[in-house]
């Protein structure tokens, strides 16, 4: 189940690191243009890049919403079973505190 969240993560994420390389190439072109060209190809090169940096963030945005809704679908669900079970969440907490304070005594 892990393994399949993460792959469908996966494809997006290589989308995004696509737009975010041409960005960044469109930027360094960007940065050549403003050094040797005034003009028309200042302004094609800057709406070129607008361009780029408009879709990189629309899929940025697409990407994360899915995120947001899993973990707010988790967090209810984590809600739901510490109501419902009060006692042994406490519980919980309390071997995780014990735990994590002796391997920080340990140190």
């Amino acid at each position: 189940m892990i393994n399949r969240r993460v792959s469908a993560l996966d494809r997006p994420r290589r989308a995004i690191d696509g737009e975010f390389r041409n960005m960044i190439a469109d930027s360094e072109e960007l940065l050549k243009a403003a050094a040797t060209v005034s003009g028309e190809g200042f302004t094609a090169a800057r709406s070129k890049f607008e361009e780029k940096l408009g879709r990189a963030k629309a899929a940025l945005a697409g990407v994360s919403q899915p995120v947001f809704d899993r973990t707010r679908q988790s967090a209810t669900a984590a809600d739901h079973y510490v109501r419902g079970n009060p006692w042994t969440a406490a519980g919980i907490a309390m071997a995780a505190g014990l735990l994590i304070g002796i391997l920080a005594a340990r140190r």
